[in-house]
Formats: structure tokens, sequence, C-alpha cells
């Protein structure tokens, strides 16, 4: 589910941003526009991020091999963090340059009308796009804040979209401030203003990104409440007294790795040991709506949690 619906909302945005790119390039070529520029550069940057989420999740389909036995659902966080690169050198600071560039050599703006129609018809497009973006979140997101929600996702495609569908909205508004703000006072420098609150602006955002993405890329393990559900799961059986320990893995967004070490009652047989670990697995996998890759281990309870 957290595949499609990201999937849908990253067309959704490239859509978007791409029709977006074309219009702010060629505003800022009649205006002169540094606000315009840098937004043509981050309506650029967030196609390309685009595209590397459909590659990521595309690479992320290969089948296991040799080598990587587990599969390559990482490769999403992958091209992810790649994504928040992407964004803080291309998008942000480049807009931060151009906006101090504009600021201290300032120039008219020509034709700014021009500017705010094309900003107008980006605040509108970008409004679709953060909507289908939305919508896809809130059938994951069950009723939890979209802070926490941004979070803890193990998605990373509908976090990235979120944020850089918002910071659009904020860049229009910058822009939009900064070119008005020009025009009416006849003084360009806020328009440089404004490209340098674009910068800021994203350079916030991808640093967040590369955070977020970086603990996924180091493993996670699975939410609280999948790991409450699986250890309910493991000690509804007469067989197993108690869960010694439990570890999980996030081996991609749809995928977990559990393991865990359990403590079976006395006498028992190894015949029913492997029926009690077979409808463990079995519980897990009903009550955990992820691909999981399971391992059991079975010992005596000392009294001992390792």
């Amino acid at each position: 589910m957290s595949s499609q619906g990201g999937t849908k909302a990253v067309l959704a945005a490239l859509t978007a941003n791409a029709a977006i790119a074309v219009a702010k390039f060629a505003a800022a070529a009649v205006t002169g526009s540094a606000s315009m520029a840098s937004e043509g550069v981050h309506s650029l940057a967030d196609s390309g991020n685009q595209v590397l989420l459909l590659v990521g999740g595309k690479r992320a389909q290969r089948e296991p091999t040799p080598a990587h036995p587990f599969g390559y659902g990482r490769s999403r966080y992958v091209y992810a963090f790649i994504v928040a690169i992407v964004l803080f050198s291309i998008g942000g600071l480049y807009a931060a340059y151009e906006g101090w560039h504009k600021f201290t050599d300032p120039k008219t703006l020509e034709s700014p009308q021009w500017a705010i129609g094309v900003l107008i018809f980006a605040l509108v497009a970008e409004s679709f796009s953060l909507r289908t973006a939305v919508n896809e979140s809130n059938k994951l997101r069950h009723g939890i804040s979209w802070w926490r929600f941004v979070r803890t996702s193990k998605s990373p495609e509908l976090p990235v979209v979120l944020l850089e569908d918002v910071g659009a909205l904020l860049g229009l508004i910058f822009a939009l401030a900064g070119v008005s703000a020009a025009t009416i006072t006849g003084d360009a420098r806020f328009d440089g203003v404004g490209s340098m609150c674009i910068g800021v602006l994203l350079v916030v955002i991808a640093i967040f990104l590369a955070i977020e993405m970086s603990s996924l890329l180091l493993g996670e393990a699975a939410l609280p409440q999948y790991q409450r559900a699986i250890e309910q799961a493991l000690v509804e059986s007469a067989v197993i007294g108690r869960v010694i320990h439990l570890r999980t893995l996030h081996l991609g967004p749809d995928e977990l790795l559990v393991a865990a070490k359990i403590a079976v009652v006395e006498p028992v047989t190894a015949g029913a040991i492997a029926e009690a670990i077979d409808a463990a697995e079995a519980r897990i996998r009903a009550v955990v709506p992820l691909t999981c890759v399971i391992y059991l281990e079975p010992d005596l309870d000392r009294g001992v949690v390792s």
C-alpha cells in the first residue's frame, strides 16, 4: 500500500513540477527576476528528485541475490537520501547564491506581471500536487499528527513529496512577496531577499530529510505497535512461555526482519516446538501488514533477558 500511494504522489508531483519549471524559467528570462530563476531551479531540482524516487522504487523491486539475500528494499532509502543532497546543493545553495548576487547587484525587473502570473499558476499546480500527497498519506497516517507521520514513516516517498510540496508552496509565497515588493517599491533588492529566503527554506528541508533518510539507511526497528503485536502473537501458545528478546529491522519500507529468542516450557518435544514456531510465524504475519522474514530461536527459560 505504501509503495502504491507513494508512486501516485510522486507522479502527481513530477507532472506539476515539470510544467511549473518551464513556466518559471520562461518568466525569469523575460523579467530578469532572481526569485523566478531560483524558483525555476527549485522546480527543476524537484522534478529530478521525483525521477530519482521512481528509479529507487523500481530498483527496490529486484529479486534477492546471493550477494543481497534480503533483497533491495533499502534502495528506496538510498535514492531518497540522494534527493536530500540534490535539494540542498542544487536547490538551496543555488537559490541563496542567486539571491545574494541580486541583492548586491540589483537590476530593475522587466515585465513583472509575467512573473506574478506564473507564480500564481505555480501556486495552483503545487496545491493540487500537495492535495494528492495528503490524500495518499491519510490512508497510512491512521490519525497521528503530521509531524509524527513524517518522523516515523518507513515509506520515504510520501514524507519527501509532502515536504517538497510544502517547501514549494512557501517558496512561491516568498518569491511572490519578493517580486511584488520589488515592483511596488522599485527596489530590486527585495527580489534578492525573496530568493535568499527560498534558499534558506530549501536547505532546512534538505537537512531534515537527510537526517531522516540516514536513520532509515542505518536500519530502524518496527513501529512500537507492531513490536507489541509481534510479542503478543509469540506468547499466544501453550509451548512458548515468554519472549526472551525480540529484534526487528526494516529491510525496506514494506519488509520487516523479525528475530526473537523464545523460552519454551518444559517438558516439550522437538516436534511440538517446531509446530509452535510455525503457528507463531503465521500469527505474526496475520497481525503485521508487512512482508516478514522471521527467525525464531527456541531456548530454555533461565530467567535471563539477553
